[in-house]
């Protein structure tokens, strides 16, 4: 697997200033020497310099390009190999060209997710790690950029690295009382298991409990903006992403189909629907626009009810309101900015104080309290990314709640005086999953699985 030397674009494809080839292996150096005509023989260059020539094919002396090509030897790069980089012009044509050229010199194209995944085989980062730079290059937000970030710089890994240690020497404890019976401290050794299995339950659930959390920063929430027709459901739309995104008119029903957009509200990344206007029409059009608001509404994580300050609660509002108050729901009273009609003290009553935002999605106002109501609703308040691990990766959340299991097990196995060489079977799989967290007992179909999700060049 790591015998040979990949190449790859680096870059996305496409008009720009510079665009990178990026090659990696044992023979990195050696196939991209003879293409580079330079004052300096790559062969003989230090690491981590940098150096300016041309490409050129050796076939035809045919210069390629004018280059600036960056020599990295293992173990000193991200792959831990020898990585040579190839800065050309941007555009497709000229790195198209130079990649065809490293191809056809010794080297292989690489595979998705392929330096990465050297990355890992090497031992230069681990699959937590490993799994957090695609999290880091899919992030919809700051925060959600910080903990992938951190995740990449291995803070998840720390936490579980110390369980794993605390386990195993838990299960040598319980070796040393299986192998040598005539101790008689298998009370001695009950009393272990509780503590340490304890000790590394409490861990597990703290990581656990920032887990929705994590996901969410991750992947975002699905957010649905519904409302009777002209309530301003597209006009906040268009505030939150900041652009007119979405269609606005005061002619009711202008919505007729899903309009979705990918926004950051406080940090916390939403996937914004705005959906067609629900009332009872005669329009077949529109009916099926409502049709599909009231799917989208079924599948939201969070709810926008957008209400017309201007207008007096409508009875198929009172009835949204009954058929998603259990939901996490936001009432939205907008266009606070007109005189009153309606009887806020009737909404407070159906939802209760706390849920409602008062705004104007057209004058830009309240859009700050309609943040921190999304904070308080999924972050008790606060999104904190400083000395906060968040658990973002549907896996790793598999696997610690195995390990919880695994370690529950234990502790009411030992409490119930069951034979310890069977309680040894919990502490092993709480071990064992662990691992999984960070790759020591990865299969490779899992791998495959992994890194196959990642662009060419990474």
């Amino acid at each position: 697997m790591v015998e040979d030397t990949i190449a790859a674009i680096a870059t996305a494809l496409g008009e720009g200033s510079i665009a990178v080839v990026r090659v990696s292996g044992p023979q990195a150096v050696e196939c991209i020497a003879p293409l580079f005509r330079s004052k300096s023989d790559l062969r003989e260059v230090a690491s981590h310099t940098v150096h300016y020539g041309r490409i050129v094919d050796p076939a035809n002396d045919t210069v390629l390009d004018e280059v600036l090509v960056t020599v990295m030897r293992g173990p000193r790069s991200f792959t831990a190999e020898d990585v040579v980089e190839i800065s050309t012009h941007g555009g497709i044509v000229a790195v198209k060209s130079v990649l065809e050229l490293v191809l056809r010199h010794g080297v292989r194209m690489a595979e998705p997710g392929e330096f990465t995944k050297r990355a890992f085989l090497n031992g230069r980062i681990d699959l937590a790690q490993a799994e957090a730079v695609i999290d880091l290059i899919r992030s919809k937000s700051e925060r959600a950029f910080q903990v992938a970030r951190k995740q990449v710089e291995g803070d998840l890994s720390k936490q579980i690295v110390p369980l794993r240690a605390q386990l195993i020497e838990l299960l040598a404890h319980v070796e040393v009382n299986i192998d040598y019976p005539e101790h008689d401290v298998a009370e001695v050794t009950a009393g272990v298991i509780r503590d340490t299995c304890g000790e590394a339950l409490k861990k597990v659930r703290q990581l656990l409990d920032r887990a929705n959390e994590g996901k969410i920063l991750r992947e975002g929430i699905v957010t649905a903006i519904i409302g009777r027709p002209n309530a301003g459901k597209s006009s906040l739309l268009n505030a939150l992403a900041r652009d007119n995104k979405a269609i606005v008119t005061d002619i009711p029903g202008t919505t007729r189909d899903i309009v979705e957009e990918s926004v950051s509200v406080g940090g916390i990344p939403l996937r914004l629907l705005d959906t067609a206007g629900i009332r009872e029409t005669t329009d077949v059009v529109e009916q099926i626009g409502v049709e599909r608001s009231l799917g989208a509404l079924n599948d939201a994580d969070l709810i926008l009810l957008v209400l017309n300050h201007h207008e007096p609660l409508h009875e198929d509002e009172r009835k949204l309101l009954e058929q998603v108050k259990d939901r996490s729901t936001l009432v939205v009273v907008n266009k606070i900015d007109l005189s009153g009609s309606l009887d806020l003290d009737e909404v407070i009553a159906l939802v209760g104080q706390d849920r409602i935002v008062r705004l104007s999605a057209k004058e830009g106002t309240g859009l700050e309290e309609l943040e921190q109501a999304v904070a308080r609703l999924f972050f008790s308040g606060t999104v904190e990314t400083g000395d906060l691990t968040y658990v973002s990766n549907a896996r790793h959340i598999a696997l610690l709640h195995r390990t919880q299991i695994s370690l529950t097990d234990a502790i009411d196995a030992a409490d119930e005086g069951i034979p310890i060489d069977l309680i040894q079977i919990d502490i092993a799989a709480s071990w064992e999953s662990l691992g999984e967290i960070l790759g020591d007992s990865a299969g490779e179909s899992l791998l495959d699985q992994i890194f196959s999700q990642f662009c060419l060049g990474k």
